[in-house]
């Protein structure tokens, strides 16, 4: 047995030790916590901005990208906006416990109760705020979890879960043992996360490219679910009747941060606005800071890669002509991830054949597809983005993804005896 793969184990018997703690507790100790969270990211920045100066510097000496830096770095601004989410989540109303369904007659009524899974497992790319974000979403959803990070920020997800998360559960009377992070660097605590369905049974896999792709595998073989997100990438689709300034806008929206999943990454021109509008967008692109080149035909690659994995090239933007919004969408749906498409356009028979034909996570019509993010959407953190084409949970996962259903067949007039 390896050293990451006891580190795990160890770190998945102290949750699962400490997860009734979470279970048994009323909503309101739960948004105590998540309170208590946020004042304490106020509190002690100074700690947890010097664990990620620490780590920023170690980046930048390993050769990491713009971008990927950019996910890494926290700052006084960011550390506010994540105290502000964390208040949101807490004034969010839990889901009902439990619900009737229906009266089964003979004295019998059906139930649906929500019950916590239990331990949640978590990898995530090096973003130290994806650390506060899983574990307020573990807790409000009542669950324990064990969370690893990518070793570029293991610093600052340390200082954040010692100096904000575990004494904010202890100050709402919460075991703070039930939110667990994996301090190993080594790689195989990522493969020991999905190896223990006993402990584990589902891991969140929030990450990009093979090696979110090949844990999956490694999960299944090893009867874990997971909730995963290999794969990113907007597609934006400017249509023969798009309002040409709103199409820049969108453009440039889409590529405010480069290093994320749900930027810009495949624009597709309807064929009749090429010459007009294609020469305009590379000029764009290339005025921007950093300047962002533009793959244009014949491509080299899949119309579908995506940049934002490439460190060497992430600032670039696929651009490829189409000849309507039916074939952007077809196109969208077997070239890329299926994350989300959008369409521009004032022609509303067009955006009803594109998104008709659509099917990937999300759909947009004269919008950005960065809006595809759990606070953005939905006004609470997300563990992650699920783009599985299978049924569950789809789009930003937040704590109302994060439970099991139960049927209970109870006695209609014993039903006060359970409150």
């Amino acid at each position: 047995m390896t050293n990451a793969f006891t580190a795990v184990e160890a770190a998945a018997r102290a949750a699962r030790a400490a997860a009734g703690s979470l279970a048994a507790a009323p909503a309101k100790t739960i948004d105590e916590a998540l309170r208590g969270m946020a004042r304490r990211l106020l509190v002690v920045q100074d700690a947890v901005l010097a664990a990620n100066r620490a780590d920023q510097a170690a980046a930048v000496e390993s050769g990491m990208s713009g971008g990927l830096l950019d996910r890494l770095r926290l700052d006084g601004a960011r550390l506010a906006a994540m105290a502000d989410q964390l208040n949101i989540l807490a004034d969010v109303e839990p889901e009902p416990a439990r619900r009737t369904i229906r009266d089964l007659g003979d004295g019998l009524v059906l139930q649906e109760w929500r019950r916590p899974v239990g331990v949640i497992g978590a990898n995530y790319e090096a973003r130290p705020n994806v650390t506060v974000d899983v574990a307020s979403q573990l807790v409000k959803s009542q669950n324990g979890g064990v969370l690893r990070t990518g070793s570029a920020a293991l610093a600052s997800a340390t200082a954040l879960m010692d100096e904000v998360v575990a004494p904010a559960l202890a100050e709402a009377g919460l075991d703070p043992a039930a939110i667990q992070l994996v301090r190993v660097r080594d790689r195989e605590s990522a493969e020991a996360l999905v190896a223990q369905p006993g402990l584990i049974p589902l891991v969140i896999l929030r990450g990009s490219g093979d090696s979110t792709r090949a844990l999956a595998e490694r999960a299944a073989l090893n009867g874990v679910r997971t909730l995963a997100h290999a794969d990113g990438g907007g597609v934006l689709y400017v249509d023969a009747a798009a309002d040409r300034d709103r199409a820049f806008a969108l453009i440039s929206a889409g590529l405010d941060r480069l290093g994320v999943c749900n930027r810009l990454n495949l624009l597709l021109v309807h064929e009749s606005q090429w010459d007009s509008v294609v020469p305009d967008v590379v000029a764009a692109l290339s005025a921007r800071t950093p300047a962002i080149a533009a793959s244009l035909p014949p491509h080299d690659h899949p119309l579908g890669y995506e940049w934002a994995l490439d460190s060497a090239r992430e600032a670039t933007v696929t651009i490829a002509p189409v000849d309507g919004p039916l074939s952007a969408a077809r196109l969208a749906n077997d070239e890329t991830s299926g994350l989300a498409a959008g369409i521009v356009t004032e022609d509303g028979a067009a955006a009803a054949e594109f998104l008709g034909a659509y099917a990937g996570t999300g759909a947009f019509w004269n919008a950005t597809t960065r809006l595809l993010d759990g606070f953005k959407l939905l006004s609470v953190p997300e563990t992650g983005i699920n783009i599985d084409r299978v049924p569950g949970p789809r789009g930003p996962v937040t704590f109302r993804d994060l439970s099991l259903r139960q049927y209970a067949v109870l006695p209609a007039d014993r039903l006060a005896d359970l409150t």
